[in-house]
Formats: structure tokens, C-alpha cells, sequence
């Protein structure tokens, strides 16, 4: 089975995102913040990682560009979920070596049918 770990520092979106993944079948870990990420994925990598942008002390920005910069972390599937659902921001946001962006709100079959499209990848 699959781990994704799901970065929100919302309480709610990180319950719905959660829910939703377990519901299609994977294994979710969480994480609250950019730094709390990086640490959990130094333990226990996971196969995914659906990252959200505006968090406290570290944004997933800088946490997606250390983890495409580590050679060790490089090839992790990374699936930006934010509500920056400007152009620029998904420009912004790929540019830092993310797989996919999604806008929330979105719809539970886009973010269910990115993740599992970037596990077989």
C-alpha cells in the first residue's frame, strides 16, 4: 500500500484530504508545517507527498525546492494543494519542482485521480 503524507496546517483540510486519500485505498501520514515534514520524511519516507503553500514556519515552496534539491528525496512525487489558485502561483509552484498544483477548493476525483496517476508514474 501506498504512504502519502499530507502537509496542511488546517485542521479541517488536513482531515478532508486525509479521508479522502484513505478512502481511495492508501496509507496517509500528516504533517502541520514545512519543518515537521522534512523531519517525518527524514524518518519515514513516504511515496507521495500532498503539500500545501501558506504554513507557519516553513511554506511548501521552500519545502518542495529542499526536497527536489536533495539528491535522496529528488524523485518524490510532490502534488502542491493550495488555495493560490492564481496562474502565477501554479507557475510559481511547479517552477520549484512540483509533479502537479491543485487549487482548492477542488474536486475530491482531481486530487484522488493526481495522486494515484503520479504512484504509478
Amino acid at each position: 500500500m501506498s504512504t502519502v503524507l499530507v502537509v496542511e496546517d488546517s485542521v479541517t483540510q488536513r482531515e478532508m484530504i486525509t479521508d479522502l486519500l484513505k478512502g481511495s485505498g492508501l496509507s496517509v501520514t500528516v504533517a502541520t508545517d514545512g519543518v515537521e515534514a522534512l523531519e517525518h520524511i527524514d524518518g519515514h519516507r513516504p511515496d507521495l507527498i500532498v503539500l500545501d503553500i501558506v504554513m507557519p514556519r516553513m511554506n511548501g515552496y521552500e519545502v518542495c525546492r529542499r526536497l527536489k534539491s536533495d539528491p535522496k528525496t529528488q524523485d518524490l512525487p510532490v502534488v502542491m494543494c493550495s488555495s493560490k489558485g492564481e496562474e502565477f502561483d501554479r507557475y510559481w509552484g511547479m517552477k520549484q519542482g512540483a509533479d502537479a498544483y491543485i487549487a482548492k477548493p477542488f474536486q475530491p476525483t482531481e486530487l484522488v485521480g493526481t495522486v494515484k496517476q503520479l504512484l504509478r508514474g
